[in-house]
């Protein structure tokens, strides 16, 4: 192995580990302080879990991940390539099986798989998958907001218990909650563009404002490129239906235990928004994933020991079907295309043969 190998694969390593850690630290930070009654609770409905829901959940997964196959395959349509489904869905597959290992890795994985199996040159693969995510962060801003308006009032609750009156029992405030809200939303407005301020005149030379600056240009590269699809109404009805599969694979794993099994689509919205961007802080969402869904469904009036046993459902339903599919794929593609590749070229070879005497 060449030292710029290793240094590569030590650096990885280092990578890995670190998001690990971050994972097991949030872990850590969630039970210290839980008492052992509590903690029974959590083992104890992880035990009485209805896992057929889990099943569901995972069933659903697979079929978002097959409709983001059949949209991925519209993007590659103009550039004159049509790749095999099962190609494509096994190397969407093997991308987040990646991903759960090493941000990003996953989408030159994906890309790897057509350029070798496919023949689609590596750019204009990835070029695709720069759009895919364009889309994919505009649509999870569109529900983010859609959150934010139909869920105004539980949020405030939730900011008033959680953030205002522990602030006010340690400083005294003497604002009201509203007011408060208002300041708070203020100055996390001014802080954004005071730091998007230093950030652009300090270190727009830096390699990572550089990194920033590609991914920003490439998500509006991304959408000015949906203007070339052949298909949009198919592209869009894709889309819709991953977002809200993604949706449903959170809200079914209520049903997995009983104390949330009467909770609403609202309460699945929250859930899917607020742990994606956990998933986003930390790779996998490993450790962070749990917390963020007990503290959100604290909205909704479910104890803290219940909502992080039903994060851990959750996530393991999710990361259970990343890695069966995954590993599935990551077997099965090269054995697949090799029979492909035999009996294409046998087909071949027989084509040349002088006919018969």
């Amino acid at each position: 192995m060449s030292e710029t190998a290793l240094k590569k694969t030590i650096f990885n390593i280092l990578r890995f580990s670190f998001f690990l850690g971050i994972g097991i630290f949030f872990i850590w930070l969630f039970m210290r302080n839980l008492t052992s009654d509590q903690k029974q609770e959590i083992f104890d409905s992880l035990r009485i879990a209805n896992y057929y829901w889990i099943l569901a959940a995972i069933v659903l997964g697979i079929l978002s991940h097959l409709s983001r196959t059949l949209r991925w395959k519209i993007l590659l349509e103009p550039m004159g390539y049509k790749p095999a489904t099962g190609n494509v869905f096994m190397a969407v597959m093997i991308g987040y099986l990646a991903n759960l290992a090493l941000p990003r890795l996953g989408e030159v994985s994906r890309c790897g798989i057509l350029t070798r199996y496919e023949k689609i040159p590596f750019n204009k693969s990835f070029g695709t998958v720069i759009t895919e995510r364009a889309i994919d962060m505009l649509s999870f801003i569109l529900l983010f907001f859609l959150m934010l308006v139909t869920q105004s009032g539980k949020l405030q609750i939730y900011i008033e218990q959680k953030i205002y009156e522990p602030l006010q029992r340690k400083f005294n405030l003497a604002a009201d909650p509203d007011f408060f809200l208002i300041i708070l939303l203020l100055a996390f407005s001014a802080a954004g563009i005071i730091l998007f301020i230093v950030i652009r005149k300090k270190f727009r030379h830096t390699v990572i404002y550089q990194k920033f600056s590609s991914l920003f240009n490439g998500f509006l590269e991304g959408i000015r490129s949906l203007a070339k699809i052949k298909r949009p109404f198919q592209f869009i009805v894709h889309t819709v239906f991953i977002w809200f599969l993604y949706l449903l694979m959170a809200y079914i794993v209520f049903f997995s235990l009983k104390e949330t099994s009467g909770l609403g689509l609202d309460a699945g919205l929250a859930v899917l928004i607020f742990g994606s961007i956990g998933i986003m802080i930390v790779q996998g969402g490993i450790g962070i994933y749990p917390a963020i869904v007990a503290e959100t469904l604290f909205i909704y009036s479910i104890p803290a020991t219940t909502g992080y046993a039903l994060g851990w459902l959750i996530w393991s339903s999710q990361t259970i079907m990343i890695l069966l599919a995954g590993v599935f794929s990551l077997l099965l593609l090269p054995v697949l295309n090799r029979s492909a590749y035999v009996k294409a070229g046998n087909t071949t070879e027989e084509s040349t043969q002088p006919s018969g005497t």
